[in-house]
């Protein structure tokens, strides 16, 4: 049946190019999805083979099978598409959207580290002014306790204790913005 269908479709006969269609379009279909896991792809390459088969319907010379013709084509139109590159550039752009999406994600950490700061600026703008100062020294300018009780001319047990209860009063006032950093991976 293949040979008459095949002598067809040499001669040109569009019935026969419908018949050997619908006879081996879903085998070649389901060669293809084995060996590409993708259905779109699969179609496309299928619909590739069949329109390659009537635009060179008047050259196909063959030894064996028409069946075996359009397997062999099955294989070489996968090898080809992953040759090609196209998978290559697949990879590449599910990469970049990963990196934009990273990307968003670290926008996203910035806005809300900038917020955390924000509110512990604003929790220690609420301490009494001369623990503020020991604070700030302390943490933003990053100066020892003893350089603190020398510059403001108290004790060193002073500035401890100025320290700790900022420390307490801070931890009190901020342990919901601690609980989200932690609970989104900021600490």
């Amino acid at each position: 049946m293949s040979k008459t269908l095949l002598s067809s479709l040499q001669r040109g006969s569009h019935q026969a190019m419908e018949e050997i269609y619908h006879l081996y379009w879903s085998d070649i279909f389901d060669v293809a999805l084995r060996k590409t896991g993708d259905e779109a792809l699969s179609q496309d390459i299928t619909q590739e083979i069949f329109i390659s088969l009537w635009e060179n319907h008047k050259t196909i010379n063959l030894s064996g099978s028409l069946g075996a013709y359009l397997y062999g084509a099955v294989k070489y139109k996968v090898i080809n598409y992953f040759k090609s590159g196209s998978i290559k550039e697949q990879h590449q752009n599910a990469l970049k959207a990963l990196m934009d999406e990273k990307h968003a994600e670290a926008a996203d950490d910035r806005l809300i580290l900038k917020e955390f700061y924000s509110e512990v600026d604003d929790a220690i703008a609420l301490l009494p002014e001369k623990m503020q100062l020991v604070f700030s020294m302390s943490r933003k300018q990053e100066k020892s306790i003893k350089e603190i009780a020398e510059e403001l001319n108290v004790s060193v047990q002073t500035v401890k204790n100025q320290i700790s209860a900022a420390l307490k009063l801070l931890k009190k006032s901020l342990s919901y913005i601690l609980l989200i950093a932690v609970l989104i991976g900021l600490t």
